[in-house]
């Protein structure tokens, strides 16, 4: 069993960022580590807190598999989800998937991650939304995704090879994209829907077998599917309650962040406050990243930035010990 979390989650170098992921928990069953105080990185008093997850779902330090929409390769490390097709008022089509909700009843009948703390989501342009229609298909008001651009990254001078001397998005949103959506006319719940491709016909983006052409889809997938309805997206390694973990990244709101995590820049979740954590309407949650840590591929002891962007693995970033699901 396996794990997933996702959520708008606050990424913090020397400044706060955001991003939009999902992860998949793959803990080891030996390990007995606690996990630091959830006061811990952030600017709330311990006092705050009420009990550790863990002492309330045993689950949660695994090995446990929250997304059971998604199916994972392990082996791979990635994840198959149910690809979604909605359109633009204009008729622009919209390949999407779906990670979590603040619908309960929906996330549980479709293997979502119910998410609560995304109904505080819904500020200036963090949430975009949309109608369902009889065919159950949405129509988005805004929020379009240009993939063409191609991801580039150039180093820093050795041995800081972070922040980098150019960054540069592999796909790019306009200035009302955001991957969370309300459905007004359905309850108003909030999903986080990253797009995977937009405006593209199914026969343009038919890449059942792999090797798909990124200039129209996102940087994560691997294979896309429309006959079949589904795309299997790339996964990156990192670490929760000392356990390893299997996370999917999906959109950011920063371009040096998009370009190294290879997702989609996101403006409208800037506009989300970061730096509140698991205070009160906080929609956000935490993951601590290390920008010159170990590096080296062989090297057992290597994690952060400067070793990420030098040896092309990923920088095992850290999840926030507080909660699972945002």
């Amino acid at each position: 069993m396996m794990a997933i979390l996702s959520g708008v989650v606050n990424r913090m170098f020397s400044w706060c960022l955001l991003a939009a992921v999902s992860a998949i928990f793959i803990p080891s069953a030996n390990a007995q580590f606690p996990p630091p105080a959830p006061s811990v990185g952030a600017q709330v008093p311990a006092t705050y807190f009420g009990p550790m997850p863990v002492d309330v779902q045993r689950e949660l330090i695994g090995p446990y598999k929250l997304l059971k929409a998604g199916e994972v390769d392990l082996k791979a490390e990635t994840v198959k989800l149910p690809l979604y097709r909605g359109q633009m008022r204009d008729g622009r089509k919209v390949w999407y998937i779906l990670t979590d909700t603040t619908d309960a009843e929906n996330a549980a009948a479709l293997g979502l991650n119910f998410s609560a703390k995304l109904k505080y989501a819904p500020v200036g342009r963090a949430v975009r939304h949309a109608t369902l229609e009889k065919d159950t298909t949405l129509t988005f008001e805004s929020g379009t995704v240009d993939f063409s651009p191609q991801r580039r990254v150039v180093p820093g001078t050795a041995p800081n090879y972070f922040p980098p001397k150019a960054a540069e998005p592999g796909s790019v949103g306009d200035q009302d994209y955001s991957p969370l959506v309300k459905i007004d006319n359905a309850g108003g719940a909030i999903y986080n829907a990253p797009i995977v491709a937009f405006n593209a016909e199914a026969s343009q983006i038919d890449f059942c077998d792999g090797n798909p052409n990124y200039s129209l889809v996102h940087d994560k997938v691997v294979r896309i599917c429309p006959k079949d309805q589904t795309v299997t997206l790339r996964l990156t390694e990192g670490f929760s309650f000392a356990r390893p973990v299997l996370y999917l990244s999906m959109d950011a709101n920063d371009p040096v962040v998009a370009t190294l995590e290879g997702v989609t820049m996101a403006p409208g979740l800037k506009d989300i406050t970061v730096g509140h954590d698991d205070s009160a309407f906080s929609a956000t949650e935490r993951i601590f990243l290390f920008a010159n840590g170990p590096t080296g591929k062989e090297n057992p002891q290597r994690q952060g930035l400067d070793s990420a962007i030098s040896d092309g693995l990923s920088p095992l970033n850290v999840f926030g010990g507080k909660g699972v699901s945002t």
